[in-house]
């Protein structure tokens, strides 16, 4: 059997944050999957179809985005420097009202996912409206994602009629359930602020008949925790588990505003948590208590949120400030150190969104890998993966190859028409000024 690709002269990171190093290794993929890894002294002697010297570049899992609104790309720049309850409700919100469309949706998502690729993700979980086209924007860039089906109580893009959200998140999911193997339809509940309980309950109900991830907004800012507390009496966590929306495909995003109950309930459920520490920043809603959700057990991955509020998606940019923030917000250095981020970044990202098959490099698994280039400056001298979250970007990633193929070569993104995407969102952006 000729391997589709070998890659050899590699230093390996089968699990980062895990298992140790090859240091000198190579690894064949055939199929869309891992055929043999390991030293290179093991190497079959065999030909391939496509060899890559790594020239003692990083070979890892490519890394896994848990939150995104890719379509938001449009909204970059546009509102800065403003708190939360501002930003959303004076500026974004009326923004998508006015210019949220099909078009938008797949154009600012087909610039969002060569973004992702270029800078080393191979995994998206995604979350808006008309997902149907940020769904066929990210399969034809060649990216895995799972894309979720926004849902709120009040009228949205797509779905102007509240009454007939859940009736469209159900069609979304129909249609995508079996189209494209690197896309899984999911359900995305903007929050439970937005959100009445009713709601809430049938789109859970929806997401577990599927059997898909459910996503919602949790405990973001302090506005948020003071409106459930009035309204429900109790935090968002537990208004969500007395609704009986928490269990393990349950996806709770940010979840900056929780107390040692909330993570105990978060722990029991096997519900999971995505933070992202650049939008929590620049929106000034805090910092979440990371150090004490991976202690309880809570499994946590990375992500970036929207280019409106962070204003990139490179995940390199992410793990950096992840590691240094939660240092200052313990006032320790070693409250949660590179390898548990890098290890956020890939294998419990992966866990997070129900997709155990990547985040990690080994024989017979989805072959979902980056090739770093470490012969950098400010990436020398090399001593080891840490230096990977504390110096390493995204413009470092040479190489992606994603459910076995060629995404990015060369820092070139193979299935986008740059040019052309670039000038398709700028048209876009004149109507928005």
């Amino acid at each position: 059997m000729t391997p589709d690709i070998l890659i050899t002269n590699a230093y390996i990171l089968p699990e980062p944050g895990r298992a140790e190093a090859i240091v000198h290794g190579y690894i064949a993929v055939y199929n869309g999957r891992i055929d043999s890894i390991g030293p290179i002294e093991e190497l079959p002697g065999r030909a391939a179809v496509e060899v890559i010297d790594a020239r003692g570049g990083v070979v890892m899992p490519g890394l896994v985005n848990t939150h995104c609104h890719a379509a938001m790309t449009l909204f970059r720049g546009l509102a800065d420097d403003l708190e939360l309850v501002s930003w959303l409700n004076d500026h974004i919100f009326p923004a998508e009202a006015a210019h949220v469309t099909p078009e938008m949706v797949y154009l600012c998502s087909k610039l969002a996912a060569a973004e992702m690729v270029l800078s080393g993700t191979t995994f998206v979980a995604d979350g808006y409206f008309f997902e149907d086209e940020a769904a066929r924007a990210f399969s034809e860039t060649g990216l895995r994602a799972v894309a979720a089906q926004g849902i709120i109580d009040f009228p949205a893009p797509g779905v102007p009629d509240p009454k007939e959200g859940v009736n469209s998140i159900a069609r979304f999911l129909d249609d995508w359930k079996r189209r494209d193997p690197l896309i899984t339809p999911a359900v995305f509940a903007h929050s439970p602020y937005t959100c009445s309980a009713k709601t809430l309950r049938e789109a859970k109900e929806l997401a577990r008949l599927h059997e898909v991830p459910f996503f919602i907004h949790v405990a973001e800012g302090p506005q948020e925790h003071s409106m459930i507390q009035d309204i429900q009496g109790d935090t968002p966590v537990r208004h969500l588990d007395a609704l009986g929306v928490l269990d393990e495909r349950t996806v709770c995003v940010h979840c900056v505003w929780v107390d040692e109950e909330d993570i105990a309930i978060l722990a029991r459920r096997n519900a999971k948590v995505s933070i992202c520490p650049q939008s929590h920043m620049k929106l000034a809603s805090g910092m979440a208590p990371l150090a004490d959700m991976l202690d309880k057990g809570v499994v946590v991955g990375l992500g970036t949120d929207s280019a409106a509020s962070n204003n990139g998606l490179d995940l390199f940019r992410e793990m950096d400030i992840c590691a240094k923030v939660q240092k200052v917000r313990a006032m320790d250095p070693v409250a949660v150190q590179a390898s548990n981020v890098l290890q956020m970044a890939t294998s419990s990202g992966a866990e997070v969104l129900g997709f155990p098959e990547v985040g990690s490099l080994r024989e017979g698994g989805i072959a979902d890998l980056i090739l770093i280039d470490i012969d950098q400056p400010h990436l020398q001298p090399f001593y080891g993966p840490d230096l990977l979250v504390y110096a390493a970007g995204g413009a470092d990633v040479r190489t992606v190859i994603i459910n076995g193929a060629f995404v990015v070569q060369d820092r070139q993104v193979l299935n986008v028409d740059l040019e052309e995407t670039m000038a398709g969102v700028r048209k876009l952006a004149k109507s928005l000024r």
